[in-house]
């Protein structure tokens, strides 16, 4: 038996058990049925000989596969892997999951990574089964769902919102994927309740995890931080709610996210994950899946928290730590030159650039008044670091490489190693992050950024 056979009766035995904790990293399809599932998938499990594996959706919709519509697998969180890795797919797939295909093409896509077109439909054909195309269609059929799912917009401007270049494009991949038009679709929401929301009432969504969620001490860190006018906290500890704004491709956005237990989804061993609930409202229906994408990374909704406290709660530092906070995330940024920006002034002096220079809002809502200011109108008064954002000399997108971004940061004057590495874990969403000088063993690895995440929760940060 080889090593891949070993791989797929591994995968097997999951389907088998319906085990979530492997939704999102990898897909299964049933060759009788022509449909393909996420692993936790409540359906009666197929005999062993009628399933095909797959590392992701788009691989099992080029191999003619359907999603199913009792699972939805488009819906289960991102492998961990894409924002984890260093290499040029896990790069890629965070470009790709920021729509830089949708705006870019292929060429845009290579560009950013610094490799030819070629290359790169190379390297994620032969490791995910699916080049940059086909990975970018998969996303805008989801996108599509559910912007029928959950709003009102008209078919013909979710088709464009959601990507597509076309109507008919639109209406062939709706079908292919999902076995309905996209009426059908909007149609069987409507019939199980799910109320279609106008777009000035925004787009409601679930934002998937896999695993425990210790979401308060992501909110507390986020309160501590928050600046006015750009972010704020309402409502009690166990049931807060998370807005910011945000300064997204085609226009801007304002985005709530819930603390509420209840979109934390405590269930059995098996069946783990849940999400958090949240709302976006959007100048341009374009922005969607940035906007999603953004969310994911700040509150670190891609994570595998068994791996992380598998590693860190055999320390013995460690241990009552990862057992008081299981599921502990270590938060990205919304908008990581914002965050260099912001690493670099501190809050009190963040505030003071929102108000001078940051960008008033059409419509702004409750304190919320506008975008933190871009890297050009800060050249004067942040300087050097400002400049280097704005000019591309510092890149910090989800495409950029980790060690070069790291080295730009280096020659920034006025930067230590210590703001250049909080950069590095928030902004790059680096996992495996130690401030210089720390007593950060290595045996913490690759979840070092989690590590000291836990230390601060106990107030014992080295």
């Amino acid at each position: 038996m080889t090593d891949q056979d070993i791989g797929q009766d591994t995968r097997y035995e999951a389907v088998r058990s319906r085990d979530a904790r492997f939704d999102g990293e990898f897909f299964f399809a049933v060759e009788t049925t022509g449909i393909y599932c996420r692993p936790s998938c409540p359906a009666v499990t197929p005999k062993r000989h009628n399933v095909r594996f797959f590392a992701t959706a788009a691989a099992a919709q080029g191999s003619g596969f359907r999603a199913c519509r009792r699972c939805r697998p488009d819906a289960v969180p991102g492998s961990a892997d894409w924002n984890a890795r260093a290499d040029v797919v896990g790069r890629a797939m965070r470009l790709i999951g920021d729509g830089v295909v949708d705006r870019e093409g292929v060429a845009g896509l290579a560009v950013r990574l610094g490799y030819s077109a070629r290359q790169v439909q190379r390297q994620l054909t032969a490791e995910l089964g699916a080049g940059p195309v086909a990975l970018a269609r998969a996303q805008r059929a989801h996108t599509a769902r559910v912007l029928l799912q959950t709003t009102g917009l008209p078919v013909t401007e979710i088709a464009f919102a959601s990507g597509f270049a076309s109507v008919r494009q639109f209406n062939d991949t709706i079908r292919a994927v999902y076995a309905a038009t996209p009426t059908e679709l909007r149609a069987a929401a409507a019939r199980t309740s799910r109320r279609t929301a106008a777009p000035a009432a925004g787009i409601p969504l679930r934002l998937a995890h896999r695993g425990p969620y210790h979401a308060a001490y992501v909110f507390d860190l986020l309160e501590r931080e928050a600046v006015p006018g750009v972010e704020e906290m309402s409502g009690p500890v166990g049931g807060r709610t998370y807005r910011r704004t945000l300064r997204l491709p085609y226009g801007t956005g304002i985005v709530a996210v819930d603390e509420r237990p209840g979109g934390t989804g405590r269930s059995s061993t098996l069946h783990p994950g849940g999400w958090l609930d949240a709302r976006l409202h959007l100048t341009d229906p374009r922005d969607l899946t940035t906007a999603v994408q953004r969310l994911r990374r700040l509150f670190d909704l891609d994570a595998d928290p068994y791996a992380v406290d598998e590693r860190l709660g055999a320390d013995p530092r460690l241990a009552p730590l990862v057992a008081a906070r299981p599921g502990l995330r270590a938060p990205g940024a919304a908008d990581p030159e914002e965050y260099a920006v912001r690493a670099l002034v501190g809050r009190a002096q963040a505030e003071r650039l929102v108000r001078a220079h940051g960008k008033a809002l059409d419509a702004p809502r409750g304190t919320l008044t506008h975008l933190f200011p871009e890297p050009a109108a800060l050249a004067e008064t942040v300087g050097p670091l400002a400049v280097a954002l704005a000019d591309g000399t510092v890149r910090l997108d989800p495409g950029a490489d980790r060690d070069d971004a790291e080295a730009a940061l280096l020659a920034v004057p006025g930067l230590d190693a210590r703001t250049v590495a909080a950069i590095r874990a928030r902004a790059l969403g680096d996992p495996d992050v130690a401030p210089p000088g720390a007593d950060v063993p290595d045996t913490w690895r690759p979840w070092r950024t989690y590590a000291l995440h836990h230390l601060r929760a106990a107030e014992e940060t080295p």
